[in-house]
This record gives structure tokens, sequence and C-alpha cells, in this order.
């Protein structure tokens, strides 16, 4: 399979519906930025977190396939991390302070079950498993009051970590950053 060649769509900023463009994701090139690829439209399904690089296939972002079929780009954020954790739905039972990186839930707060979170600063990832392994889930400043809201079925989950953008200053005393871009290179493109 040849990856990052031939006809591509790119993104420069967020995107709900991608389907229009393509059927199916050989490869992605991140130019520029942070973002998240979803599975499905509108923001839905399988979260993938991808900083700058290529990723030659759905296997390099941690797919579980090759849809993609929504984007959003991770704004700029230099400020504080932090977040509480909570143990029952509706900002109930036992809660902890989240400020960085967390690698095995299980191990630092004796419970790997979070059913509702208020995100007070920075961007998150949720991860199924302990060591940022598994599903993701990409979380933004809000209050979730249940799992269901940042789309999971299940309240469990292994492992937490900051999500920062690799937009950085190109050159030193200048202004100028990465211009956030994304291209989705495909086999299928839409006929729409």
């Amino acid at each position: 399979m040849i990856h990052f060649q031939g006809r591509h769509y790119e993104c420069s900023g967020d995107c709900s519906e991608m389907q229009n463009h393509f059927n199916r994701c050989n490869s992605i090139k991140v130019e520029g930025g942070c973002w998240v690829a979803y599975e499905k439209p509108n923001y839905a399904g399988y979260q993938y977190m991808l900083q700058k690089g290529e990723y030659a296939d759905y296997q390099r972002w941690a797919g579980f396939n090759d849809c993609i079929r929504s984007c959003r780009m991770v704004p700029p954020y230099k400020g504080n991390y932090r977040m509480k954790i909570f143990r029952r739905p509706d900002f109930g039972g036992q809660n902890m302070e989240v400020m960085d990186d967390c690698p095995d839930l299980q191990d630092r707060f004796h419970t790997r079950d979070i059913y509702s979170i208020n995100v007070m600063e920075g961007y998150w990832m949720l991860h199924e498993h302990p060591h940022y392994r598994g599903r993701q889930y990409f979380l933004s400043p809000g209050e979730y009051r249940r799992h269901s809201e940042w789309g999971s079925s299940s309240p469990t989950f292994g492992s937490i970590s900051i999500t920062t953008s690799t937009a950085q200053p190109a050159k030193k005393h200048t202004t100028q950053v990465d211009v956030p871009t994304l291209k989705f290179f495909a086999s299928e493109f839409s006929n729409k």
C-alpha cells in the first residue's frame, strides 16, 4: 500500500463531516498542531489523538479501523492543568483532583471507575487501559455529568494524560507558529 501519496483531503480547522470527501483513510500526515480524529461524523465514535508527524496506517494512530469521519483541532494552550474526577454520576461520591499525567489510576487512586468529571483547566485524554493504551476520550474544559457525555459506554479507565498542542514558535524571537494542518490520504474517494 502506498502511503502519503496521491489524492488527499486537507483540514486546517474542525470538520464535523468528512464522508463527502473520502471513504477510507490509508494514512495521515499532521503538519502542524494537535488534533483529535473521530471514527464517526459529528465528533462521535472512537477517538484518536494525533500530534505532529506521520501515521502510515490506522494501527499507527491506535485505530480500530481505517474509518475517519470527523476531526477537531486542539487549541494551543499554555496554562495550568486541573480537573476533578468523581466516583459517582452528577459529581457525587468521593472526588480526586488531578493536575498531571496519571499512568495508572488504580495505583494512584485505588479505583479505575470515573463516573463524572469537572475539567477546570487544560485539555485532557482519558485512556481505557493503564499506561495510555486502549480507547481514548478527549476532554476540553467543562462539566461531564456522566461517562456517556465524553463518549464512553463504560466508567472504567486506566490512565489520564494532559494534551498539549505542538504549535510552537518556528524560530527564536519570532511569533510565527506552525499552521495547524492535517492531511488525510485515501484510496477511496467519495463520488459526492
